[in-house]
């Protein structure tokens, strides 16, 4: 083994931070000592999966809320919230961000053999949607008869199960519309947005929205029966078992029936599921009761459902700015901290690779020149992606069983200052190249070194020349911080797409969101304005 090479390994191993011991303990004892239970989802899914309550955002309600908290007290702790962009959940799930992922995701063959999933916590339909001014269409075959004669799109949330079941009904060449969010979806429907003439979406948000959207109705009975799982990571068998455990005997004692009864979710369908659910686990129990017995020991369903809870009634218009808007403004610090530790470290790897690729020898200019092409011709996304998920499995490759990891914060900092690192480099390199080559010649001809000329000389005229372009990708900068949203960072992009999804306020908070941007680049803009007069007075 070179000695290049076990340095390597020496500063890998170095990086894990966990002995040994931690990552063959069983979760299940792991949660335990921590005291925690950490369950994943993603608050712009809003109502009634995970939401901010009406009155007092600071809470976390919903019925997904309250069943992870169902699980954490079976174990013995408590449960505690991660938030996670909702398609990015699984692979946090991977990366050992939380427990497990409670977001509405539903059973499928293909999730099963990747993750470990919970016993069905709910059995769930799916709900055709139309305009209410639309009297031609009053069932599934009059939907298929008008996108036949007259052309139209499906609005759905891209990647749920209505997906596929409205592939499946309609076939492959149906016109589909798809959403990051199932308000953007049933908004689209209601405006008639871009020829969009249904939705479909699931009962239960569909219950909880429905007053939010006056303008749309349902069309016929409920269908495509499925079920909504906890994803859990497949060797954690005794967590698994656990979590299973804990549904079953909420469905037992009556609490988890009760949850589903406050916020609206309690029907038929659930009830008979539930009995067979029941029945089952009697049977397999090796229990001498009968069915009839089961039916008969079945906990009553004695909760309402709660106002606040089983219907939005989120605030809109300026009361929502009032209630939220200070969560806004939260956010926003967390753009701004991410863009004043992101772009210094933007401006020194940039000059740097902008000084290798004009005074280097030849393998270092390649090297930097290699550096700008990659970072500037890869998307953000990638980058940050890369950083966050991959590069730990990269470390558990090298080591097995390393839990290194990278916060998602330092990630989004580091992937950030990467990706504007490239566009800094071209920048200084243009402003360095305009600099009269005479003031380098006469430095030197007065006996000044090389790189002291560099740093004395041409560096601080290029800087003076280079301030607008850097200025206005500093402000870009605040902009580009909402692709952070990917690896779980809440900045203010992501917190006002989390409250006008759940508050409808798309416009008032909208323009406090504009606003705040605003008040971050405006100064920004005065402060560069007053530094290039100076630098320019002091050149003159």
């Amino acid at each position: 083994m070179s000695a290049t090479f076990r340095i390597l390994i020496t500063l890998v191993s170095l990086l894990t931070f966990l002995p040994a011991d931690l990552v063959a303990e069983d979760s299940l004892a792991v949660i335990r000592r921590r005291g925690t239970l950490r369950w994943g989802a993603d608050r712009e899914g809003g109502g009634p999966f995970v939401f901010h309550k009406p009155g007092n955002p600071e809470q976390l309600v919903g019925f997904e809320s309250e069943i992870a908290s169902l699980i954490a007290a079976h174990i013995g702790v408590q449960a505690q919230f991660v938030q996670g962009q909702w398609d990015k959940l699984p692979d946090m799930l991977d990366r050992g961000d939380f427990d497990i992922v409670l977001n509405g995701f539903e059973y499928s063959e293909e999730r099963a053999a990747v993750y470990g999933t919970t016993t069905p916590y709910y059995l769930y339909e799916l709900q055709l949607l139309v305009r209410r001014d639309n009297v031609t269409i009053g069932s599934w075959d009059d939907l298929r008869r008008q996108l036949a004669d007259k052309g139209g799109q499906i609005s759905l949330l891209g990647g749920a199960a209505a997906e596929t079941f409205t592939t499946d009904y309609f076939g492959d060449d149906v016109d589909l519309a798809l959403f990051d969010g199932v308000t953007d979806a049933m908004r689209a429907t209601e405006l008639g947005a871009d020829n969009i003439i249904a939705n479909v979406q699931d009962l239960p948000i569909w219950n909880f929205y429905s007053n939010a959207f006056p303008n749309l109705r349902a069309v016929g009975s409920p269908v495509g029966q499925g079920f909504y799982v906890g994803l859990i990571r497949r060797s954690e068998t005794t967590l698994l078992a656990a979590a299973n455990e804990a549904l079953l005997e909420g469905r037992r004692s009556g609490r988890l029936q009760n949850i589903f009864a406050r916020y609206g979710m309690w029907n038929s369908a659930q009830a008979r599921y539930t009995q067979d659910l029941l029945n089952s686990a009697t049977q397999s129990s090796g229990s001498a009761s009968t069915a009839a017995a089961a039916s008969a020991s079945q906990p009553m369903v004695t909760a309402e459902p709660d106002p606040l809870l089983a219907k939005s009634a989120s605030p809109s218009g300026l009361d929502a700015v009032r209630e939220r808007g200070w969560l806004l403004v939260q956010a926003a610090t967390i753009t701004v901290a991410l863009s004043c530790l992101a772009m210094p470290l933007a401006i020194g790897i940039g000059l740097s690779a902008a000084l290798l690729r004009l005074y280097g020898n030849r393998v270092l200019a390649k090297i930097a020149g290699l550096y700008v092409e990659v970072v500037r011709g890869t998307p953000l996304v990638l980058q940050l992606y890369v950083i966050y998920f991959l590069i730990p499995e990269f470390a558990a490759f090298l080591i097995p069983g390393s839990q290194f990891s990278i916060s998602a914060f330092w990630s989004a900092v580091l992937g950030l200052a990467m990706n504007y690192s490239a566009y800094e480099a071209e920048i200084y390199r243009a402003g360095l190249q305009a600099v009269p080559k005479g003031q380098m010649e006469a430095a030197m001809a007065l006996g000044m070194p090389r790189n002291l000329a560099i740093r004395r000389i041409l560096i601080p005229q290029a800087t003076r020349i280079v301030i607008p372009p850097v200025t206005n990708d500093f402000i870009a900068l605040f902009k580009d911080t909402a692709a952070c949203s990917v690896i779980t960072v809440v900045e203010l992009s992501k917190e006002y797409y989390i409250h006008a999804r759940d508050t409808q306020a798309v416009v008032s908070l909208g323009l406090l969101t504009a606003f705040l941007y605003l008040a971050m680049s405006y100064p920004l803009s005065v402060l560069a304005g007053r530094l290039e007069k100076y630098l320019g007075s002091e050149a003159a």
